[in-house]
């Protein structure tokens, strides 16, 4: 009678804890879906760790294109800070296929598929929360990308459970002889189960690295269950390739809670747990589930990806929806030519809160000319930005976009090499020179942004060499935007290049600048000009200035 009390005291509490898992799910859904009404049209408003993005370019490793945004292009532009403006997805797969469409561009124009399914979640806040809440369960929570750990995967050792299995066979054996002779049988049981024991401990620690994987697997092939009772035309055939790939794992979740509970090996006082926990010692049977699931996992790696694939993918584009609606009255859709200029109309940087908008036409390349701090970075970074946006996210921030299909590079931040043994100028030239290569190869045009061309030399060899390779550029059919301090190189290019300048406005304690794009060379010579606002001697400001307007009017230093 006291054992039935007690079991049913047992089966109670599972029931309430049950019951209170079904309400605290319930008030996370009420509660984020508060959040997301509220937050609908907002920047995004997350705090990143450090590790927070370990798992990022997991997706984009194991799918290469045609063309994908290079290390230096991508570290030059920022484009980790675009990537979190942008980023308004809930679980680790929609953030690793982002990534992964702004690291690869669209080299076709073809934006048709992307731009239905982005403004159908835009305008349709039923559907767009409805997934929301399942990518929510789905989570973040995995340091490493699942393609990361499948790759660790096909280098386990020894993954049969044949020795297990004959582990449990023989313990068999051992109960059976207990009926014949009880010492005999008992002894070597309690052998069987100890040895059991130590090899436990043994293996334990080579497969709890894969455990948050495998939950994670777990929480995406559930998913479509979910993904499944939602009825929409606009993402049927998405949702019709889920269901078709995730058949291939009906038995991957069968019998998972003995390897995926929660509490397993850490029981905290219950009961239940502690035996389980001892079954699992002395049986393998966890172990023989990982087995299990591990070899599902690699006999279905292409409907893995499917299921990644897709899910990722339609969180990319609610995450796009949301940023669109974030800067609504800010956004075009591009229009890609075939042979034709880089056009836009007051276009503006993503990451530059009230950023001044230039517009810029050009099929010859831009050369531009200005001092230090008055936007000619900016703005060469705001165009090669717009322009990887354009062909991975169909939306530019501009109020219009033409332009053709680009391979987008850049030379601009640049540092020596220490561990290399590179100076500045040999990491300049090797960055300048993978653009060159590039322009050879078969593909869309090339896009390239340098800033301060050859800056780590010095400067009669920097204009020699500098006005040859942007030449070069120009004969290769590369679409060159670059930036210079050196007013002689928009005399040497200004029959190739379109040449522009920044300026600013030096004042009696101050200079100003208006970030604002103009035709022609800069012809004031701040950098002088802002010695006398310093305090240097006036004699020291008065004959540099005449020293320079000598060497303009002459070509001579005096």
């Amino acid at each position: 009678m006291e054992v039935i009390i007690f079991l049913g005291i047992l089966v109670l509490i599972c029931f309430l804890a049950y019951l209170l898992g079904l309400r605290d799910e319930k008030n996370f859904e009420k509660k984020l879906l508060a959040k997301l009404k509220r937050d609908y049209g907002k920047a995004p408003g997350r705090k990143y760790k450090e590790d927070d993005l370990d798992h990022l370019n997991g997706y984009f490793l194991k799918h290469p294109n045609e063309f994908q945004i290079d290390d230096t292009t991508w570290n030059d532009l920022n484009m980790d800070g675009v990537f979190a403006r942008l980023n308004y997805c809930l679980s680790a797969t929609g953030e690793e296929y982002l990534y992964h469409m702004l690291r690869t561009p669209s080299q076709s124009g073809d934006m048709e598929d992307l731009e239905r399914h982005i403004e159908f979640f835009r305008n349709n806040d039923d559907a767009r929360y409805s997934f929301q809440l399942i990518f929510a369960k789905i989570g973040r929570k995995i340091r490493y990308s699942i393609y990361d750990y499948i790759a660790y995967l096909d280098d386990m050792p020894d993954l049969s459970n044949r020795k297990h299995f004959m582990m449990l066979g023989l313990m068999a054996i051992a109960v059976a002889t207990c009926f014949i002779n009880f010492t005999t049988g008992f002894t070597a049981l309690v052998i069987l189960m100890v040895a059991n024991i130590i090899m436990y401990f043994a293996k334990k620690g080579e497969i709890e690295p894969y455990l948050a994987t495998y939950g994670y697997i777990m929480k995406v092939v559930k998913s479509v269950e979910l993904f499944e009772k939602i009825k929409y035309p606009e993402v049927e055939k998405d949702i019709e390739n889920l269901v078709d790939a995730a058949k291939a794992f009906k038995s991957f979740e069968r019998g998972s809670y003995i390897l995926m509970s929660p509490s397993r090996m850490n029981s905290g006082g219950n009961p239940i747990e502690i035996l389980l926990d001892y079954i699992r010692m002395s049986t393998h049977i966890d172990i023989i589930k990982f087995n299990q699931m591990y070899k599902e996992i690699i006999a279905h790696k292409d409907e893995l990806d499917r299921i990644l694939t897709i899910t990722g993918k339609l969180e990319a584009q609610i995450s796009i929806a949301c940023y669109r609606e974030s800067v609504k009255e800010q956004f075009t859709r591009p229009v890609f030519v075939k042979n034709g200029a880089y056009s836009a109309q007051d276009l503006i940087h993503p990451l530059i809160e009230k950023c001044v908008a230039n517009s810029v036409n050009t099929q010859n390349g831009m050369l531009i000319t200005g001092s230090n701090a008055s936007g000619k970075s900016t703005f060469l970074k705001s165009c090669a930005v717009n322009a990887i946006l354009a062909q991975s996210l169909n939306t530019v921030l501009a109020k219009s976009y033409s332009a053709p299909v680009f391979r987008v590079y850049s030379s601009m931040a640049l540092k020596d090499d220490i561990f290399g043994g590179d100076s500045y100028y040999i990491v300049e030239i090797k960055s300048i020179k993978r653009i060159i290569d590039a322009a050879k190869e078969n593909g869309a045009k090339v896009l390239c942004f340098v800033d301060e061309v050859l800056r780590g030399t010095n400067t009669i060899e920097r204009i020699a060499a500098s006005t040859q390779i942007l030449k070069s550029f120009s004969e290769a059919g590369v679409l060159c935007f670059a930036a210079t301090h050196d007013i002689e190189l928009t005399s040497l290019l200004k029959n190739i290049f379109d040449i522009y300048h920044f300026e600013g406005i030096v004042t009696d304690n101050d200079v100003h600048f208006d970030y604002s794009i103009k035709e022609g060379p800069a012809t004031n010579r701040n950098a002088i000009k802002l010695l006398g606002v310093l305090g240097y001697d006036e004699k020291i400001v008065d004959d540099a200035q005449q020293l320079a307007e000598h060497f303009l009017s002459t070509g001579v230093w005096t």
